[in-house]
């Protein structure tokens, strides 16, 4: 009966022409605070009368059960049962505070204390085939984390490159080579993707996303 129930406000809202009424979208924390919401601002301004919700969320939101509209994700596809469109590639590179940077300039044999994701073996491959004596200092569990304590000075973290130079305090350091990383992509059920409103603000993320796309790459 959900199912069901689901099917047919999809379908509703996928041919319905107008550009009022709610909208949801969701997409991870980081992304929306140093970039996404700034398309949502001119949303919110070209469409006054679409009453939007945002949902930042780094766990994946369920599209099939309406839990948001439209999803800005970070994947290497959209996703069998979801229509997408590939915002951007991206890059990884390794970022630090202005000091430790300083400290790795003037000593770049020295040992390289590193901030790893948890459920990461250690420190990066291509990292220790320039430095063999890196070491982790701390494992995370959350990418705002980890940006905060390379900000404090605690190490050298691998991150998107949007994230690492659009975030105060931190630059990036050549301990390793930026390598490719996963895409992003605009997702929404297939049901829901011809709609007005998605469609508005998708065309303002694609349009986004093309004058931007060089801070997401090396």
């Amino acid at each position: 009966m959900e199912q069901h129930q689901n099917a047919l406000l999809r379908q509703l809202q996928g041919s319905d022409e107008t550009l009022r009424g709610p909208l949801v979208i969701t997409a991870p924390q980081i992304l929306l605070s140093l970039h996404l919401v700034h398309v949502i601002d001119q949303f919110c301004t070209l469409h006054p009368e679409v009453e939007l919700s945002v949902n930042a969320a780094n766990d994946l939101v369920d599209l099939g059960r309406r839990r948001a509209d439209l999803a800005v994700r970070v994947s290497d596809s959209p996703g069998d049962t979801l229509t997408g469109l590939r915002l951007s590639d991206q890059h990884t590179a390794a970022f630090a505070s202005p000091e430790v940077a300083r400290r790795i300039a003037a000593a770049p044999d020295d040992p390289v204390g590193w901030i790893v994701y948890s459920q990461t073996k250690g420190v990066p491959a291509a990292a220790l085939a320039r430095n063999p004596r890196g070491f982790v200092r701390a494992r995370f569990d959350d990418m705002i984390a980890m940006t905060g304590a390379a900000q404090a000075g605690l190490g050298v973290v691998r991150m998107p490159m949007f994230i690492g130079r659009g975030t105060p305090g931190l630059v990036q350091v050549p301990v390793m080579e930026p390598t490719p990383y996963v895409p992003i992509w605009a997702v929404a059920h297939a049901d829901v993707w011809p709609g007005a409103k998605v469609s508005a603000f998708r065309v303002l993320l694609k349009a986004y996303f093309r004058e931007h796309g060089a801070e997401f790459l090396a």
